[in-house]
């Protein structure tokens, strides 16, 4: 597959992306139109999309964005779309530069939530929201927790001396304790919400995810 990660994909509407052509010399992002999109699995070749209200009426379309981590940008005529409350809309007849604006904060707002979160198994962890989530459950963490879990997700093992150094700034010679307690509490935690008791391993190596 080609990689297209520096173009946004417009589809949904003929006439609609007829004019976006007509002003692509004014578009501050490299612009790319199918009037159809027929493969789903191309979108994630793109740095993002441009949905015309019209790609909506495919059910099974509209269900597949709610999940897709692709940016993505509605446009619309329609006072109001239902069930699709959490993606960026963007209401028609619109400017060039309502235009620009509109996908270019989209960029910049979906580079930050990658950078926010962690996939760690089967779980993602949101450190702009503070949680751990599954399955739509989630849980909240306090800022040691994340910061626990982000260093015992980037190795194999990480003892307990090195984790107090790391996190808690300790001297090599400091009481392992703390780090004890924090990891006991979180497996709890973890254990409550998700019965999840083999989240956090622990080895004479050391602790691992």
């Amino acid at each position: 597959m080609i990689d297209k990660k520096n173009i946004i994909l417009a589809f949904g509407n003929k006439e609609f992306n007829n004019s976006l052509n007509e002003i692509k010399d004014y578009l501050n992002f490299n612009l790319e139109t199918i009037n159809e999109l027929n493969d789903y699995n191309l979108v994630k070749n793109y740095q993002g999309l441009i949905i015309h209200e019209d790609a909506l009426n495919n059910k099974m379309f509209k269900d597949k964005i709610k999940n897709e981590t692709i940016n993505k940008v509605i446009f619309h005529n329609s006072k109001s779309i239902k069930g699709l409350d959490n993606i960026e809309k963007l209401f028609l007849p619109a400017t060039i530069e309502q235009i620009n604006l509109t996908i270019s904060n989209n960029i910049v707002k979906k580079k930050f939530k990658i950078n926010s979160s962690l996939k760690i198994n089967d779980y993602k962890l949101d450190k702009n929201s503070r949680k751990l989530i599954k399955n739509n459950i989630s849980l909240e963490l306090t800022e040691k927790e994340i910061e626990l879990i982000e260093l015992l997700k980037k190795k194999p093992f990480t003892k307990k001396k090195e984790i107090l150094s790391i996190i808690w700034k300790y001297s090599s010679d400091a009481d392992t304790h703390t780090v004890e307690t924090h990891i006991y509490r979180l497996r709890k935690k973890i254990k409550e919400i998700f019965n999840d008791e083999l989240f956090i391993k622990s080895e004479k190596k050391g602790y691992t995810i």
